[in-house]
Order: C-alpha cells, then structure tokens, then sequence
C-alpha cells in the first residue's frame, strides 16, 4: 500500500509538471504573452540543457554549491551545539531567549548592505548570509527534539548512575538527530534561495544568481533567467531527495521509518 501511495504521487507530481510545461508552451505559442516576456517552454528547457555543456556556466553553478555547503556546514557546527546547550540547559534556554527572538525575525536580505560592508563583496559576505539563515530551523529542530526525548530513558541511565554528558549523548542525542536531520534538509533550501538572491542583488562576481541578474539586463535574456530558475529549481529537488534518502538510511529507528518497514515485510513475497 505504501509503494502504491507513494507511485500514484510521483505519477501525481509528473503530471503536474507536464500540465505547467504543456500550459507555458501553449500559452506562448498562441501568442496570448509576447515571447519576450514568456518564451516557449521548449525553448527555455533546451537552454537549460544547453547550459550543462557550457564551462563558465558550470564554473559559476560550483561557486554557488560551494558558498552553499560552507554556509550550510557553519550552520550546523553553530546551531547543534548551542541548540544542544540550550535545550539541556533551562537557565541558559532563559538568558538567550530575548536574543534569539530579536535576531530571528531578521530577514537574510535585508542585512546584505551591512554585511557586504562590513565583510566587502564576495564568497565571504555570501557563506556569512548563507549562515544566518541557515541556523535557526536546525537550532529550534534540536532544541525541540530535546524536548521530546522519552524521560523513561534518561532517568534509567541516571539510575544507573551515569551522568549528565553520557545521558546526552546515549539518550538525548539519538532521540534528538531525525529533529536535526529534518532541520538540516529545511536550512539546506534555505542556504540554496539563499546563496542564489544574494547573488542577484549583489550583481557582480560569479554563481548561479549572477548568471541570472546579468540575462535579466540583457536584451531578450527572458529565456536565459528561465534557464537559471530551472536549474535552481533542479538543484532544490536533488538535494532534497538526496537528504530525505539519508534520513531513512541513517534513522530507521523513528516511528516513521519503522512503520514503513514494517508494512514492506508484511507485502513481501514468503
């Protein structure tokens, strides 16, 4: 049941693309939005393609990854442990509050004027945005996960008189990893919107988002920004996927993943 649920969704989500790709094509061909605003859907997925075989391109998409995973990675080696200090500490949890509400609300974007003064144009102010976005759905998914962990658990060991370092790295911490993992997939889309806008608004140097501001200001460069979207939109998808494939590879132990187990056994040939 669940391979068929999860079949009639992917036939589900490829139906829906060829809807949106089927209705762009026909609304540009007919004529209805003039070609420079809307080029065949056609047209902008051979660019698209195009574009895999061309070396500046591709140089530009790796600055990009690469400013993504730096900030990603400074993300998760600032938010897991404080998230972990936070959540295991009620005092501290207390004390930083007030902070990490005010800084929260602040949106990414709106800080690249101050940040590119401070840090000057390049892959420094870029993996620095990157990061600050990036903390916080890991920092509360760990705080969160804490919180859930099953209590019976950790007064056993503490029975058993471990102390508090080896209750959270036996107890706490693996009941606490699919919250980090899941917080981890959601920075990883952010990092990525993130890594692309900021490339937009800064306007010069390399990555994917230059590539895409400078088709924007040339002429007839609709179908050069399309591309772009496209492959942003690519990378989105195929990072995910491969994010959630880790989870259920290395967290087989989550209610969720056992259910599903469970149920491939039960329709498995005997």
């Amino acid at each position: 049941m669940r391979r068929l649920r999860a079949r009639q969704e992917l036939w589900l989500g490829l139906l829906g693309v060829l809807l949106a790709f089927g209705g762009c094509e026909a609304v540009s061909r007919a004529g209805l939005v003039r070609r420079s605003y809307l080029p065949p859907a056609s047209e902008v997925l051979a660019r698209a393609v195009e574009l895999a075989g061309d070396s500046v391109f591709l140089d530009g998409l790796g600055v990009t990854l690469r400013a993504w995973a730096l900030g990603l990675g400074l993300a998760c080696a600032i938010a897991v442990p404080l998230g972990l200090l936070l959540g295991s500490v009620p005092l501290v949890d207390a004390a930083a509050r007030a902070i990490v509400e005010l800084l929260r609300p602040l949106p990414s974007v709106a800080l690249i004027p101050l940040v590119s003064l401070l840090l000057g144009s390049g892959t420094e102010t870029e993996v620095a945005l990157i990061t600050y976005a990036s903390v916080w759905p890991i920092l509360f998914n760990t705080v969160y996960g804490l919180g859930e962990t099953d209590p019976l658990a950790k007064d056993t060991l503490r029975a058993f008189g471990f102390g508090r370092l080896t209750v959270l790295l036996r107890a706490e911490l693996p009941a606490t990893a699919p919250f980090i993992a899941a917080g981890i997939r959601i920075s990883a889309a952010v990092a990525l919107i993130l890594a692309v806008a900021t490339e937009i608004l800064s306007g010069f140097g390399e990555g994917l988002g230059i590539f895409i501001a400078q088709a924007g200001l040339a002429t007839d460069g609709t179908r050069d920004v399309l591309a772009g979207v496209v492959w942003a939109g690519g990378l989105g998808l195929v990072i995910n996927a491969v994010l959630v494939w880790a989870e259920r590879r290395l967290f087989p132990w989550t209610p969720e993943h056992r259910e599903t187990a469970a149920r491939s056994r039960d329709v498995a040939p005997r």
